[in-house]
């Protein structure tokens, strides 16, 4: 039987380190405040605009919400995120993707300030993960990833490593990561022969996949002794979760396996609250690392 990589003792790690760091921020009169940008009502966008609100509350961080609808001019939208950029006590800023399809999504996420785009929205965002020197957040998906392999101790330093799926988003910044962690990466995407990606991800030592495909790896992805994450969640119509990993295939071949649900969707939360009170500190105060929170907590 395979280790279960749960989120939860991750996301709990994280986050008593950052009730800690809200606390310091507090008593020097700093209250991180945390903007949710929505365009009309979908559901999923509601539902995870709640479970965030409830994060970053339970750890001191205030949600300002500012909700549009979906009718809403390019202009209107682009006054918000503006009056965001120039109000001083808002530290960062989400806001739900795609847009509706009368908006120009590149204009629109040009607009956010770098330095108060916890989600890695603006183009600047993959900057941060090839220049130490670049303002940004990594990607609160990717950057999961990364936390929960850091958590469960796992040597990144030297390893194979398959990433499957090269969204800018996920897996693209996935890959880089582990690329600064000084893992040999390889990258397999859509147009990538099956084959191909089978191999590169049998001959790997951790696979990440990505894709967002149901069940797309099987027991003849995988051997004994890998480490699996499965980032990839699809809503079934079942009305369940469904990560890219054929869970009951792979899990008693491999060495450690996160589940889905509760595994790396259950940090990428906490990571985007983290972010949110990393911007929060004083440029005097030392900024809060989350690879160290979760290595000072194992």
């Amino acid at each position: 039987m395979a280790l279960l990589l749960k989120g939860g003792p991750v996301a709990e790690a994280m986050s008593q380190r950052l009730l800690d760091q809200c606390a310091t921020l507090k008593e020097a009169g700093v209250t991180p405040v945390f903007a949710i940008v929505r365009v009309g009502e979908k559901a999923n966008d509601i539902s995870y605009e709640r479970g965030a609100t409830k994060r970053a509350q339970a750890l001191g961080v205030e949600v300002r919400n500012f909700i549009l609808p979906e009718s809403v001019t390019e202009d209107q939208l682009v006054e918000t995120l503006e009056g965001i950029n120039h109000d001083s006590g808002i530290h960062g800023c989400l806001m739900f993707r795609p847009l509706p399809p009368h908006l120009d999504t590149p204009r629109v996420a040009r607009t956010l300030d770098a330095s108060k785009d916890v989600d890695a929205m603006t183009s600047s965002a993959m900057g941060v993960l090839l220049s130490p020197s670049a303002v940004g957040y990594a990607p609160c998906t990717a950057q999961a990833s990364l936390e929960i392999l850091k958590y469960y101790q796992i040597p990144l330093q030297g390893k194979r490593i398959t990433v499957i799926g090269k969204s800018m988003t996920v897996g693209l910044p996935t890959a880089l990561l582990m690329m600064n962690e000084e893992a040999t990466v390889s990258v397999c995407h859509i147009l990538s022969r099956p084959e191909d990606t089978r191999d590169l991800c049998k001959d790997a030592d951790i696979i990440i996949s990505a894709a967002g495909c149901p069940g797309l790896v099987t027991r003849d992805y995988v051997r004994h002794g890998q480490i699996v994450v499965d980032v990839g969640v699809t809503l079934g119509k079942d009305g369940k979760l469904h990560g890219d990993v054929a869970f009951e295939e792979v899990e008693p071949i491999v060495e450690a396996i996160t589940p889905v649900p509760g595994g790396v969707g259950s940090v990428t939360s906490t990571v985007l609250v983290g972010h949110v009170v990393e911007a929060a500190m004083p440029a005097v105060e030392r900024p809060v690392n989350l690879s160290q929170i979760v290595t000072q907590n194992t």
